[in-house]
């Protein structure tokens, strides 16, 4: 089971933040929004939450695509999750409701150098959420 989402690139994109990644249902950021990788984002958060229920013990893979350049993040799912306007991804363990995966392997700034550079055009961007290739091959 994979869950997938769409969004759109801004041109005050930077992904500079070390730390961290987010997606928000805002149609505009700032450049002090140096996590923001992408706007306008149409994720469902019952259905989200169905996908985190069902894999909560798993450490996820999620794919960026933007202008046909992809990456991924690895990182562990939050069970609390709960905000209808912004998922986070973080390299830490701190948890808020915004917060829909810890311990990830990337944050802004570690995404490819030609996906961030998509990622500050005005476009659409994919993402699909799946179970780890490590998990994969124990089903």
């Amino acid at each position: 089971m994979s869950y997938s989402f769409s969004c759109y690139g801004h041109q005050n994109i930077t992904s500079r933040h070390k730390n961290s990644l987010e997606f928000t249902k805002d149609s505009d950021v700032t450049l002090k929004g140096d996590c923001v990788i992408g706007v306008n984002v149409d994720f469902d958060l019952k259905v989200l939450k169905e996908f985190i229920k069902k894999n909560k013990d798993k450490k996820v893979r999620m794919k960026i695509t933007a202008n046909s350049i992809s990456d991924e993040v690895l990182f562990d799912l939050n069970p609390e999750f709960d905000d209808e306007r912004e998922i986070v991804i973080r390299k830490s363990s701190f948890l808020s409701l915004r917060t829909l995966g810890i311990n990830s392997d990337k944050g802004a700034d570690d995404l490819e150098k030609n996906l961030k550079k998509a990622l500050s055009q005005n476009q659409k961007v994919y993402v699909t959420i799946d179970k780890t290739q490590q998990d994969l091959k124990r089903l």
